[in-house]
């Protein structure tokens, strides 16, 4: 078997375990759990805003021309909103959404999400192992909170633990589908790796922009808003560096 297909295989398969990060909150009091939260939602948003703009763009950019780059990265943004709207999904922080009527479409939404970032995954590693590595980086980092965030909505929703977990993971594993797919269509198709990098940098500006940042603005204290930033900050420049010292 190929090794490429190797590490597609092992990434979104490690990708799809992370739906099983639920079970650290068993033992968490709810005020640690919703410190640690939002550190990691304001790390993941910097680490999306960093990762979309300082790799995934210029890797696209290398395979076409910046123009064309920049209509996909829109394209890739109006897209996820499109998503968000079609599947009434958002990425909820705090263990209930208003705008979830129903935990089904959570799901439903998660796992056409979750696809797109097997795809992702996919053409990150056609461009090479150190890209792929470093876009995973990327795509956990959003994946963790996000995950911790889905548990909590399908609980507060009527599953019991056991269950949420489950279906999260069910969720959570359609990442393989995605990335064997990515894959032979990378194959099948000359050119496709940049097209998807490029409008996986629109969807991971989108989720940072619209989703995670304003659950930040939500902070009414003024430390803890100072607190998060430096956390987004941190998640940006660690992307930067990553670029800086690896060239990836």
């Amino acid at each position: 078997m190929d090794s490429v297909l190797l590490w597609i295989i092992a990434a979104t398969a490690l990708d799809g375990l992370l739906a099983l990060v639920g079970v650290l909150t068993l033992w968490m009091k709810p005020e640690t759990f919703s410190k640690s939260l939002m550190f990691m939602v304001a790390f993941s948003a910097g680490t999306l805003l960093g990762g979309a703009l300082f790799h995934l763009l210029g890797e696209a950019a290398a395979t076409m021309d910046l123009d064309t780059a920049t209509v996909l990265l829109v394209v890739g943004f109006c897209s996820f909103f499109v998503l968000e709207r079609v599947f009434k999904w958002h990425h909820c922080h705090e263990g209930r959404c208003d705008v979830h009527p129903f935990t089904y479409l959570i799901l439903l939404g998660d796992g056409v999400h979750n696809v797109i970032d097997g795809l992702l995954i996919a053409a990150s590693f056609m461009v090479g192992i150190p890209f792929g590595i470093v876009t995973c980086v990327v795509v956990f980092s959003h994946e963790i909170p996000q995950e911790l965030g889905n548990f909590a909505v399908l609980v507060y929703g009527g599953f019991d633990r056991k269950k949420a977990l489950l279906y999260n993971l069910l969720a959570q594993l359609t990442c393989v589908i995605g990335g064997v797919g990515g894959y032979f269509a990378a194959q099948a198709f000359a050119g496709i790796s940049g097209v998807l990098l490029a409008f996986a940098a629109g969807g991971f500006i989108y989720i940072a922009a619209s989703d995670l940042i304003p659950e930040l603005h939500k902070e009414e204290s003024t430390a803890k808003a100072f607190s998060s930033f430096g956390a987004f900050a941190m998640g940006v420049v660690f992307m930067y560096a990553v670029k800086a010292f690896f060239n990836v």
